[in-house]
């Protein structure tokens, strides 16, 4: 399946130069698997969009639209995998919004994303960062386009054994993944990070605090530092593509073989209550 993609709706669409997205990182994105042409809890990602642009004060395309778009780029019963741009829209130059910007959209697809089979059979190993994230409460939790610290992170390693690398705040909290939200469990506590300053809120993430209790354990959000993290029974990474992976090393710690990662992507490949 070839690379495909929307602008606005026109497949004959373009970006200009004066769009604040390509000139500022003005705007969000979600991706999001698309299985036998229906898009994986689509309800839950079009809300996460809309809390999104909500926060940068930018108008979101209605869900109908953005659906539609998908639907012209992924035929009934296909795999794919897409992502959605949504940007201010254009102005001359400098910050100052426009009073009157005409929201962009991008709809994006490209093949159905694959991965190493042993990173779902065995786990995987994962590089520690040195780049420290940034506080900004204004925009945490926020998937919007200013990624230029996964980017620079993302940067440090080049060795394919590791799958992601971990990301650390600036007062050395545990905070995320380059690409995936992260949970400890430790007894039947499962804990993932406080984003309340940086990091994003990802569509996995809350399911799976949601699914928590369906698994015996109880889910928290807190502060914890690497100490932690080598001291929990398991460490699981997620993200929308794949699921769930547990991680069996990082920094020279290894953790043995658990189960949890292989039951939370049973249960996240399930039908979403909140899927379209």
């Amino acid at each position: 399946m070839s690379r495909d993609f929307l602008i606005n709706g026109r497949r004959d669409g373009c970006i200009s130069p004066f769009d604040r997205g390509f000139a500022y990182g003005d705007g969000v994105f979600r991706t999001l698997p698309v299985r036998d042409g229906t898009p994986h809890c689509w309800e839950r990602h079009y809300r996460k969009l809309c809390e999104d642009c909500k926060v940068l004060g930018i108008v979101c395309p209605p869900e109908e639209v953005l659906a539609a778009d998908i639907a012209m780029l992924v035929n009934a019963g296909e795999d794919a995998t897409v992502k959605i741009v949504i940007t201010r829209g254009e102005s001359i130059r400098g910050y100052a919004v426009p009073a009157l910007a005409q929201p962009m959209r991008t709809v994006i697809r490209t093949p159905d994303q694959t991965y190493a089979p042993d990173n779902a059979s065995e786990g995987v190993k994962l590089h520690l960062c040195a780049l420290r994230l940034s506080h900004q409460p204004k925009l945490a939790g926020v998937k919007h386009l200013n990624r230029l610290e996964n980017v620079l992170a993302r940067m440090e390693w080049v060795d394919a054994q590791f799958a992601d690398g971990l990301l650390l705040d600036v007062d050395d909290h545990v905070i995320e993944c380059t690409m995936s939200n992260i949970f400890i469990r430790t007894g039947t506590q499962l804990t993932t990070p406080d984003i309340s300053r940086c990091g994003v809120a990802g569509v996995t993430r809350e399911r799976i605090l949601e699914l928590a209790p369906l698994l015996a354990c109880q889910a928290v959000i807190a502060d914890f530092k690497l100490e932690q993290l080598f001291a929990a029974d398991e460490v699981i990474i997620c993200n929308s593509l794949y699921g769930a992976w547990q991680v069996r090393e990082l920094k020279g710690k290894v953790w043995p073989r658990g189960g949890l990662a292989t039951e939370l992507r049973e249960h996240l490949l399930l039908n979403d209550t909140r899927t379209a």
